[in-house]
């Protein structure tokens, strides 16, 4: 079914205002800086789609103020469509900027924390151009006017250390107020990505998320990479992350992967989704931090195998596709020796 834009907007609001805090923009500021298709609307092509897509993620963070104040998440992800952006980790706490670069720079920082905190800049082309852990000040160059700043704060040790840590970030360097919704016809941009979603779902698919323009090697893969799973990271060992996708799994079976400790050096998790990338409601993920580990010191993330399964995820009896994410990934997932999105058997 086709959402209208602007009906699509609202359930995307409705559903998120309750876990946010920190939005500056009143329901009214919200309403009005919405965007609805017209005859000036830019053409979608395959050679500006990921900016379109990026455009899209912009506007919806933009609804709900990111681009006046940080946003912060306070739950997990919304499920579904209402979700913000697709494919969102279940892992660990948002919190969202849309600011203006200064001089060509985006300054930023990250607080001291016992938990992981990390921060990834998203240019307007939808390039993660840097992804930061380490605490500290920062000032980096990006290739577009504006950015997002995508914070993801840890819940290894519970949600409320999370919002905890969150309010520890500081503001007071961020541009706002400037930014503006793009006009494309965002109701043809989820055509374009329901197309090229499906295009995935056949096999197992693995994300590369050059980090610049100059770094696109392949135009289409960069298209499928942001239709799937918009605002990743390119992989850096022991900083960065490294995403995959199995192939869509029936819901009604019991089914199993085994496979070596990635041992990365924050955490591992493992995430169930639709076939659209989204997350799928009641469903949970589970990650290293929880995770049983087999006596070879090997993992097994069963699916839909019972409760007493080991490191079991229920879906609910909905087909499938899982995302491995490996926060700063090991060399030997870097090098692909383990791929649990390819081993994946009947129980």
């Amino acid at each position: 079914m086709k959402f209208n834009v602007n009906i699509k907007q609202s359930l995307i609001v409705l559903s998120v205002v309750t876990v946010l805090s920190g939005c500056t923009a009143s329901t009214n500021e919200i309403k009005s800086s919405t965007v609805t298709p017209n005859d000036s609307t830019i053409t979608i092509t395959e050679a500006n789609f990921a900016h379109s897509e990026t455009a899209r993620n912009f506007r919806n963070w933009t609804m709900l103020g990111a681009n006046k104040d940080i946003v912060h998440m306070k739950q997990l992800p919304a499920r579904g469509k209402a979700a913000p952006t697709v494919q969102m980790n279940d892992d660990t706490l948002y919190s969202i900027v849309i600011a203006e670069a200064v001089e060509g720079k985006i300054n930023f920082s990250i607080p001291k924390s016992d938990i992981y905190m990390a921060v990834q800049v998203v240019n307007e082309g939808g390039h993660g151009e840097h992804y930061v852990v380490a605490a500290g000040d920062y000032s980096v160059a990006i290739e577009s006017d504006f950015a997002m700043l995508i914070y993801r704060t840890g819940t290894e040790k519970g949600l409320e250390a999370a919002r905890y840590a969150q309010t520890f970030i500081k503001t007071d360097s961020f541009k706002f107020g400037t930014y503006e919704i793009q006009n494309y016809d965002f109701d043809e941009v989820e055509t374009w990505v329901s197309r090229l979603t499906k295009e995935t779902s056949g096999a197992a698919f693995e994300y590369t998320f050059p980090r610049t323009s100059k770094d696109i090697t392949d135009r289409h893969q960069w298209n499928l990479e942001n239709a799937n799973g918009w605002g990743g990271s390119s992989p850096e060992v022991n900083i960065a992350n490294k995403y995959t996708n199995s192939v869509m799994l029936d819901g009604d079976k019991c089914l199993l992967t085994t496979f070596e400790n990635p041992e990365s050096k924050y955490f591992t998790s493992v995430t169930a989704y639709s076939q659209d990338r989204y997350l799928i409601e009641g469903v949970k993920h589970v990650s290293s931090n929880t995770w049983k580990e087999n006596k070879d010191g090997s993992v097994t993330v069963s699916f839909n195998c019972g409760q007493t399964a080991v490191n079991n995820i229920d879906t609910k009896g909905n087909d499938f596709t899982f995302t491995m994410r490996y926060y700063g990934l090991s060399q030997k997932v870097m090098d692909g020796k383990i791929n649990p999105e390819k081993t994946v058997k009947e129980g």
